[in-house]
């Protein structure tokens, strides 16, 4: 491994930068890790007896908890006691803020105002929980058993949306060189995870609670027990389901008229699991992981911790990572931002609180535009941007290659931010999100410019349509290539070979190319040709295992967890990559690791079981920290409310309200007191009495209930726009805004082919006459080809 000073040493895109942080919202200190990561000076400020999460489980040390270092290794720390503050940010660049402090004396700062819910609206000043935020997000309610409760990880989920949320509007501030405020919702951020299902459930009604391991709108996909192991399983395409009857035996099932499409399999889920889900024990995880690498399955081994740590998959990426506690070394995931030129860090040191007191001066002369005072742009620049209104992004273009939730998720916060997206699809295989139904209904009923899921992730975008399968159709990739900024594709590893539009083809036209591609387990290795879905990612990350009660089966938290957290992951390495791109002109190739980008979800019990060799026991909705902490039923059919105390003074004011004299250690006892008082008022009711007490509480909101939450609406968040073939749709709003109003949507998703003339012509300089002659032979549209047309050589991804 090369060095990371000295002869040799790798060139970290970010170093030069100084990031301050201040506040203890587990967000705000990933965030600042991910700079750190790339080698940034970031400098958590500190009271003076140390961040309050450094108590936080599970514990390393009697000091340090294995959450606060994973959060916190490779940075400098300092305490209030010691620092001047306003020196400190005068030679900062980046400032990540979790306390509300006015940053207006300080305007060349790029600022990361981060709170949970933003600093407006009816929730803005609610006490919180990681749990507590997911629930009111949507992320809750729709796992777990049938008949309830809900279940919930105790925490570390929000915080990792929450970070990501906040670097990526910072990082694009650095690149368009904008000095400016950005205010980031924790809570917006996880809705990214529920927008899907919202906005499914607002076209086509209610989603419901189908069971451990069962969700709208397919199936089969859940984790089923093996000879020895688990597997995990995602069936979505009537392709799937034929291949996949076949390797259980039973292929009359995959002919069945009745079990075409997931949601009609959904509904017979039991009869079913009666059928295959005994053969599962005829072979090993590894064996049936084996297959399905064969047939093109999305299967995956669902690993304990252990592996987790010791999978040579993981290993031989590096993306497992020795962290230094004191005199510990524990290990961990590592970044998931895969640059392939520029690396992460691997790992670091976890500070002691004030520890860099006598080292931190705000004196500060080396790193990209740095001037003698500190700061990074000169004074005339910090006022010119300070004034400019302009997207940081404008004038990037982002060739978009990408199809499905992960990568248009990234291209969609490309576009929101300014950038010019280009979407290629193809009329024989347009992106899947917006249908997989192969019937000849789905093409004459233009049901693929229906979809509402494809919607919100395209808005932005300019699409056009080239086939791909005809040297024609490459050439005009390669020659929009030739003037981009960026590529990114999430398709299979060998499927752009192929074509011929691979990074090592690509960069021939474009030498300082960026290239994202985003592979389930990165694209070399044995297990490069994984097929995967969102679930997938979640299932190969290790999760599961660790959600639920003692003796349910590992459960997926979502219906596709990996999809919006690997698209996330891709913006942010790919705006790292460009930053490095400006400042050297050097491009790159980024391998991103779907499952990878899942593991820091999972990091809390991978240190712990690094430090003691084991992780603690699933506790369902309990926490190892609180008391109580759990789900409880409210008035109304599956309607739930969360409920936490997690400090003394809120304890003492639960007690009053709910009527409990006894000893805070009869968990099970409070548990029925809390429950008894809930169920007797609205999850709403319930939520705002604890609240005005002081108590964590919120209500366990249904997806759909997010489009008319009161919080998001006073907010703006839900933007209400047009389109060709729906009509009038709601957008969600990213989780970051300036100024306190929303980034704008104002351009809805694209139709198949709608900027055919526009791109080809104007970006390519095509003649009219060329277009025409592109149409007529096939290579672009503007309709979806009939099943029997489409070419045998279509895109598999």
């Amino acid at each position: 491994m090369a060095p990371e000073s000295g002869p040799g040493a790798i060139a970290r895109p970010l170093s030069g930068y100084r990031i301050v942080e201040l506040g203890s919202l587990p967000a705000g200190a990933y965030a600042a890790r991910l700079f750190a990561d790339f080698g940034a000076e970031v400098i958590k400020v500190e009271p003076p007896g140390g961040d309050p999460i450094r108590a936080f489980p599970p514990m390393i040390d009697a000091k340090t908890g294995g959450w606060f270092a994973y959060l916190n290794y490779g940075k400098k720390s300092v305490t209030t006691d010691s620092v001047d503050l306003d020196a400190l940010l005068s030679s900062a660049q980046v400032l990540i803020d979790s306390t509300g402090r006015d940053h207006s004396a300080h305007p060349h700062l790029v600022a990361v105002d981060l709170s949970w819910f933003g600093r407006s609206g009816p929730y803005r000043d609610f006490k919180a929980t990681d749990a507590m935020c997911r629930a009111l997000a949507g992320f809750v309610q729709l796992i777990g058993p049938e008949e309830g409760p809900p279940l919930t990880l105790p925490d570390y989920q929000s915080a990792i949306m929450g970070g990501l949320a906040a670097f990526i509007p910072a990082m694009t501030a650095l690149l368009g060189r904008q000095s400016r405020t950005w205010e980031v919702s924790v809570h917006e951020a996880t809705v990214a995870l529920a927008e899907y299902q919202a906005i499914e459930a607002w076209a086509t009604g209610r989603q419901k609670r189908w069971g451990f391991n069962r969700f709208t709108p397919t199936y089969p996909m859940g984790v089923y027990r093996c000879r020895q192991g688990w597997i995990g399983i995602t069936i979505v395409t009537p392709a799937q389901w034929i291949s996949f009857c076949d390797l259980m035996g039973m292929p009359e099932l995959g002919r069945d008229p009745d079990h075409v499409m997931g949601g009609e399999r959904l509904v017979r889920a039991d009869a079913l699991e009666a059928r295959f889900v005994p053969r599962f024990l005829d072979r090993t995880a590894e064996e049936w992981f084996a297959l399905g690498l064969e047939l093109r399955l999305p299967f995956a081994i669902v690993p304990d911790m252990q592996q987790v740590l010791t999978w040579p998959v993981f290993r031989n990426r590096n993306a497992i990572v020795p962290i230094t506690i004191g005199d510990r070394t524990v290990e961990a995931p590592g970044s998931p931002f895969h640059l392939t030129a520029t690396p992460a860090n691997f790992g670091g040191r976890v500070p002691e609180p004030g520890e860099h007191n006598a080292l931190c001066r705000p004196e500060r002369s080396e790193g990209p535009g740095a001037t003698s005072e500190g700061v990074l742009w000169s004074e005339r620049e910090v006022l010119r941007f300070a004034q400019d209104d302009k997207k940081p992004l404008a004038g990037l273009r982002i060739i978009d290659l990408s199809m499905g939730w992960a990568g248009p998720i990234c291209t969609r916060n490309l576009a929101d931010l300014g950038a010019d997206v280009i979407k290629i699809e193809a009329c024989g295989y347009p992106d899947w999100w917006r249908g997989v139904d192969n019937r000849i209904e789905t093409v004459t009923q233009r049901l693929y410019e229906k979809s509402h899921r494809f919607n919100i992730m395209n808005r932005g975008k300019r699409a056009i349509t080239l086939d791909l399968t005809v040297p024609q159709g490459v050439a005009l990739a390669k020659a929009l290539v030739k003037s981009a900024d960026a590529v990114i594709e999430n398709y299979s590893a060998e499927v752009l070979r192929k074509f011929g539009l691979d990074y090592p083809e690509l960069i021939k036209v474009n030498p300082s190319l960026v290239m994202v591609s985003m592979a389930a387990f990165g694209s070399t290795g044995p297990w490069k040709d994984t097929r995967a879905y969102g679930s997938t990612l979640e299932q190969g990350s290790g999760l599961p295992g660790v959600a639920g009660r003692p003796d349910d089966p590992p459960i997926m938290n979502h219906l596709a967890f990996g999809d919006a957290v690997g698209g996330l992951n891709a913006c942010s390495s790919m705006l790292i990559a460009l930053l490095h791109r400006k400042n050297t002109g050097q491009g790159q190739f980024i391998d991103l690791s779907q499952v990878q980008c899942m593991l820091p979800f999972a990091a809390a019990w991978a240190i712990e079981q690094s430090a003691v060799g084991r992780v603690t026991p699933r506790a369902g909705n309990r926490h190892p920290l609180y008391k109580p902490h759990g789900v409880f039923p409210s008035a109304g059919t599956d309607k739930w409310v969360f409920v936490a105390a997690t400090d003394d003074a809120m304890w003492r004011a639960l007690a009053q309200i709910v009527g409990w004299t006894g000893s805070r250690a009869a968990e099970d006892e409070i548990e029925c007191a809390v429950a008894a008082w809930t169920c007797q008022r609205s999850a709403d009711e319930a939520m705002d009495i604890l609240q005005n007490a002081g108590v964590v509480a919120g209500a366990v909101r249904h997806p759909i209930e997010l489009i008319d939450d009161p919080h998001l609406e006073a907010r703006g968040f839900w933007q209400w726009i047009e389109r060709a073939h729906v009509g009038r749709h709601p957008q969600p709003s990213p989780p970051y805004r300036v100024s306190g109003a929303p980034v704008a949507v104002t351009t809805p998703a694209p139709t198949l082919g709608q900027h055919n003339d526009e791109v080809l012509g104007n970006v390519l300089g095509l003649s009219k006459a060329e277009i025409e002659r592109l149409l007529r032979e096939g290579v672009i549209g503007t309709d979806a080809l009939p099943p029997a047309q489409r070419k045998a050589r279509a895109i598999t991804g």
